[in-house]
């Protein structure tokens, strides 16, 4: 006689499995959390960005550029030449000390024109108003980040994560706190990258109708101009190159992209001769819909350099036109060919040496941070430092690498997405290895690799049907990473905000000698 051995116990789902069990058996408390989840995660982020955004009342490292370029710009259309004493002036409140000729600035003019306003909001006396367009840039990223990665996966969870990573990292943070034009830029990479996805979810439903409805294997698809996401993914990239120029590279980048998903979702679809429908035949409508409106959107940038005179490089109204093969090209634009001609030299020749110069090589490893702001006093130290939080930089690498391998061995979508955002982003950079350029750059890619970390941190956690033991494991451990990802966080806030702390504190911080 054989005695049965007992069952054994239920064994209790993981954690955040719970949490979804419950989301799934009530669904208004689903809707709840799909509205609070991002909701919460954006407060704090604004709390993060904005508490005491004008201080340090100081110029703070390329400041010096952006806060008076942009006030000249919103006074006279252009940027104008300040005295040699421009900063001290400017703080001792005659901040209209500009001239009227016109300054060589290296940039276009709307993330200066988005300063611009900030200072006119709260008055060119308030260092709130020249951090205030970057603050409010900043806390939105945040938001996109959820947005991106809801779109990306449909999971609240996983949204928040990756969006609450972005919320407490600190280039993110000091990004947002001082005015330089790369959070400026971040945002509007990530915008048209939501647009992207959005266009992309769009573009592949109406290919599968149309795989349905001609079940017979055809050899070319449909050509589909109505694609209103792809319109607005055009200009919000357009307005990132308006920042900045590295917004080109994400252009060109993700205008490879789109036709590449769409000729395997034609292959998918049953269209015999895909690469061709795609490349031949799609590829030019989306190439006419994504970049003659990144294109207008980035000259109509430029409406208050060309309609005014006195600007560098903008002659008088007298000024007569060039001849030659050109002679038929307003003057104006003749003159705003010239200006991009002499900034693409002053970018291709920049090698002036700078002690906080970091190659793009260097940036995996976190070599070299920017020091943007530091002072010494009897009451302590007061810095800000651009360095992200240490943890989910290096595991975002880590993360990278990581997607890349399972990339590699799953074809995954959504991993080659989040993989051509971090090339479009990083590896222009390394064709450069001799120019004059900085970490804080990397600002923009800190979204991605956010997405990156998220990934890895979801595949920590196993799969769904995982024994639920591996699934609570994982997801304590995951757990307990971000919960030091917090902590580390909090410790490093004050360095990244300039809070005043003892000499030995902000040591505590330097932990490779380069960080200092």
């Amino acid at each position: 006689m054989s005695i049965a051995e007992p069952p054994l116990p239920p064994q209790r789902p993981a954690p955040l499995d719970r949490w979804r069990e419950r989301l799934t058996l009530d669904p208004r408390r689903g809707r709840l959390y799909a509205w609070l989840v991002p909701t919460v995660i954006t407060f704090v982020a604004g709390l993060l960005r904005f508490w005491n955004l004008g201080h340090p009342r100081a110029i703070v490292f390329d400041e010096t550029y952006y806060v008076k370029d942009s006030w000249s710009q919103w006074m006279l259309g252009y940027p104008a030449k300040w005295p040699y004493d421009g900063d001290a002036l400017f703080l001792g409140g005659d901040t209209n000390a500009f001239e009227t000729a016109g300054s060589f600035v290296v940039h276009p003019p709307l993330g200066r024109f988005f300063i611009g306003a900030g200072i006119a909001l709260f008055g060119p006396d308030s260092s709130v108003g020249w951090r205030f367009a970057v603050a409010v840039f900043g806390t939105a990223t945040v938001l996109l980040v959820y947005l991106v990665a809801r779109t990306l996966t449909g999971s609240i969870v996983f949204a928040g994560v990756a969006s609450g990573l972005i919320a407490i990292d600190g280039l993110s943070i000091v990004l947002s706190r001082i005015a330089l034009l790369d959070g400026i830029l971040t945002f509007f990479v990530l915008l048209g990258f939501w647009f992207l996805l959005l266009d992309r979810r769009r573009h592949l439903h109406r290919l599968a109708a149309f795989a349905a409805t001609h079940p017979e294997r055809r050899a070319w698809g449909p050509v589909f101009w109505n694609r209103p996401w792809l319109l607005a993914a055009g200009a919000a990239i357009g307005a990132a190159s308006a920042v900045k120029w590295s917004g080109l590279s994400v252009l060109a980048t993700f205008g490879i992209w789109v036709v590449a998903t769409d000729a395997l979702a034609r292959r998918r679809a049953g269209i015999g001769i895909w690469p061709a429908d795609a490349a031949l035949r799609q590829g030019p409508v989306a190439f006419v819909l994504f970049v003659p409106v990144a294109a207008l959107v980035y000259l109509a940038s430029w409406t208050g350099w060309l309609v005014t005179y006195g600007s560098y490089d903008r002659p008088t109204v007298d000024a007569a036109p060039a001849e030659g093969l050109w002679s038929w090209v307003p003057l104006a634009l003749q003159n705003l060919w010239k200006y991009h001609t002499d900034i693409y030299g002053f970018h291709v020749g920049l090698v002036t040496p700078h002690s906080y110069e970091s190659p793009a090589w260097q940036w995996p490893l976190l070599l070299r941070p920017t020091s943007m702001y530091w002072n010494q006093s009897d009451a302590g130290v007061e810095a800000v430092s651009s360095i992200p939080n240490p943890l989910i930089w290096w595991a975002g690498v880590a993360a990278v690498i990581f997607l890349l391998v399972r990339f590699a061995m799953t074809f995954e979508w959504r991993y080659a997405t989040v993989l051509t955002g971090v090339a479009a982003l990083y590896v222009p950079w390394l064709l450069y290895p001799d120019r004059t350029i900085f970490q804080f750059y990397t600002v923009a890619l800190v979204p991605f690799v956010a997405l990156a970390l998220t990934f890895a941190l979801r595949e920590a956690v196993g799969g769904a049907d995982a024994v639920p033991t591996r699934r609570a494991s994982g997801q304590y451990a995951v757990i307990a990473f971000l919960v030091a990802v917090a902590l580390v966080s909090a410790f490093w806030y004050p360095v990244w905000t300039g809070i005043t702390v003892p000499y030995d504190f902000w040591r505590l911080h330097n932990w490779l000698p380069t960080w200092i």
